[in-house]
């Protein structure tokens, strides 16, 4: 990191990537150019999940490359006359693997609508046996994440 005096450590990094409505995922398309897509995670540990269809352009590309980048922003603000921005941020690489185990799948999408949607966790039983068989979970194992932050000043 070049600018060495907003890099922050791992406690910045878990929350950052804890408060985060998404993330954007980078990898390696099949094709061999540049993919990304926006996601919503959820961070247990050192590991980040998130769900997504069965198939698709994402899917075939973590399969032939599970090697990844991810980007966490928030607080993301242009600061008026100083020509500078305010914002944290975590850049992240890691290797993704699809989840199989039915009991850390099921746990994975109870943790992400434990996250993303608190108040309708009473109905999960019933739409977590609904979306199991046609939901895919993908679970990335972070291997480095690095945190900045600028205030603005």
């Amino acid at each position: 990191m070049r600018r060495k005096d907003r890099e922050r450590g791992t406690e910045f990094i878990h929350q950052v990537m804890d408060r985060c409505a998404y993330m954007v995922l980078s990898m390696t398309g099949v094709d061999g150019l540049p993919y990304c897509v926006p996601l919503t995670p959820v961070r247990s540990g050192e590991n980040i999940y998130f769900h997504c269809a069965l198939e698709g352009e994402k899917v075939d590309a973590l399969r032939a490359n599970p090697k990844v980048a991810m980007a966490f922003v928030e607080e993301a603000e242009t600061v008026p006359r100083k020509f500078t921005a305010q914002y944290s941020s975590v850049l992240a690489r890691g290797t993704a693997n699809e989840v199989t185990d039915e009991a850390e799948k099921r746990e994975a999408l109870r943790l992400l609508c434990l996250r993303h949607c608190p108040a309708d966790m009473d109905r999960f039983d019933e739409a977590a046996r609904a979306w199991m068989p046609r939901t895919a979970v993908w679970k990335v194992r972070i291997d480095t994440a690095t945190g900045k932050e600028n205030s603005g000043d």
